[in-house]
């Protein structure tokens, strides 16, 4: 099975599977010509977006998203200035340098092509690439196809069209303590017996020292940390043409004065807050975790900062590792079985997943049980539920900015509710995730993150 830090992975924004994702494909590919001896050869590259990389991905920055990843820039470790700065350069000339070989003939305007009438059957988010030779313009030298697959995973087609043995994501490690639903990991805890967060280290330790798995945890924490503090200093308007303005550090500074603000209130303020900073960064393509997906970045770091940390934002470090651990391993269950992806799933598999990662982090964090924590996170999707992925104009701001808020504050409600029911709920988060996936396949693909309905057609873009 999978990490829980396969989860959250440090990159730009605006979107895990319209930017991260094909920036990873991208290189990727450089990576599997390179080892064909095609790459020495090639004269041209072409790149063909399918599905929802088409109909969302000039809105999304997907197309800076490939030639970032051509040029061999990663999502972890780019620094937005200099990724900004190479791609501006690429524009110009109409060509990349690939592994420090001769320039490769590349123009966005000719050779990105965008198919959104082509929705392939293995995922909406398809992307198909190219190599030609001078002596054969016409005719590919070397082709391979990949899909995007939300939270910034990638596969190959022929990877995707192999199902999964037992709903678990294909990985190369067995952990001793493998689980593929929420009764399994419950039943794991009541016989060993151990907490969620020490059965999910437990786990961690047959990957790497614990030493690395707490300097990478946090890590993580001290990103999100981070790029809330950024979003909360940063002023001006976002990227993209709906002129929206940042609003955090206006909400911020009244805050802090302490002006008007009623106390029973002041709660919803302050996750709202942290939650909108981080999603103001997202959308400018600053630098953020995937948590799970870059649309729904913002509500675990929110959480994260109002209940894991001293007043002065320092992390305390056994109470972010609990909340982390405990909810990547909710976040692994809906990945196994069910999807992360908005275009598969709607805006319920992204903020409606952080929602229900968040409520069972948190419930840990306040010494729920693992039955409580599992019923806090059946609760946060319970009521997220149907949620579309409509954003308007193809761009992560509107609604998306304003959901990681509401979202934020759901999740801790729901671990509230957990908290104080007794027995066991009439709604299992193995029923929950499994209604999530049949409602995402059922849904409309108008609302599945292609700008084709909802707030995306009926908002007049200014």
């Amino acid at each position: 099975m999978l990490s829980v830090l396969d989860l959250f992975r440090v990159g730009l924004g605006p979107s895990s599977s319209h930017t991260v994702g094909p920036m990873r494909i991208a290189k990727r590919f450089l990576r599997e010509a390179r080892k064909s001896g095609e790459l020495a050869h090639a004269s041209r590259v072409e790149v063909e977006l399918q599905g929802s990389l088409a109909l969302t991905g000039v809105g999304h920055g997907t197309d800076k998203a490939v030639i970032l990843g051509l040029l061999g820039f990663e999502p972890e470790t780019a620094e937005p200035d200099e990724a900004e700065a190479a791609f501006r350069q690429a524009l110009r000339t109409k060509a990349l340098q690939v592994a420090g070989q001769a320039d490769i003939k590349f123009n966005p305007l000719s050779d990105i092509l965008y198919r959104g009438d082509i929705v392939p059957e293995l995922h909406p988010n398809g992307m198909v690439l190219r190599l030609y030779r001078a002596a054969a313009p016409e005719e590919p030298s070397f082709t391979r196809i990949y899909f995007s697959t939300g939270g910034g995973f990638i596969s190959s087609a022929r990877r995707l069209s192999r199902p999964a043995k037992d709903d678990a994501v294909e990985d190369q490690s067995r952990s001793h303590f493998s689980f593929g639903s929420a009764a399994e990991l419950l039943t794991l805890c009541e016989t060993t017996p151990m907490a969620i967060d020490a059965l999910i280290l437990a786990n961690e330790d047959e990957r790497r020292t614990r030493e690395m798995t707490y300097q990478q945890i946090d890590l993580i924490t001290d990103t999100m940390l981070a790029c809330i503090e950024r979003g909360l200093q940063t002023e001006g308007i976002l990227p993209g043409g709906l002129e929206v303005q940042r609003r955090a550090p206006d909400l911020y500074r009244k805050l802090k004065a302490g002006a008007g603000v009623n106390e029973r209130e002041a709660l919803f303020d302050w996750l709202n807050v942290y939650a909108m900073a981080v999603n103001e960064e997202n959308a400018a393509g600053g630098r953020v975790v995937t948590a799970p997906t870059n649309g729904a970045a913002g509500i675990l770091p929110a959480v994260l900062r109002h209940y894991c940390c001293d007043d002065d934002g320092t992390p305390i470090r056994s109470k972010a590792r609990r909340f982390l651990f405990v909810s990547g391993g909710i976040g692994l269950l809906y990945k196994q079985r069910a999807s992360i992806s908005g275009a598969e799933m709607g805006c319920q598999g992204e903020v409606g997943v952080a929602c229900s990662m968040a409520a069972g982090g948190l419930a840990a964090v306040w010494g729920a049980s693992p039955a409580q924590c599992l019923a806090a996170a059946e609760i946060g999707m319970e009521h997220n539920l149907g949620l579309t992925c409509d954003p308007v104009g193809g761009l992560v701001q509107i609604p998306c900015i304003e959901r990681n808020a509401i979202g934020t504050v759901k999740a801790v409600n729901a671990a509230r509710l957990a908290l104080h029911q007794s027995g066991a709920g009439k709604v299992s988060l193995d029923q929950v995730i499994e209604t999530m996936r049949q409602t995402g396949l059922d849904m409309s693909s108008k609302y599945k993150e292609t700008s084709e309905g909802g707030l995306a057609v009926n908002v007049v873009e200014c």
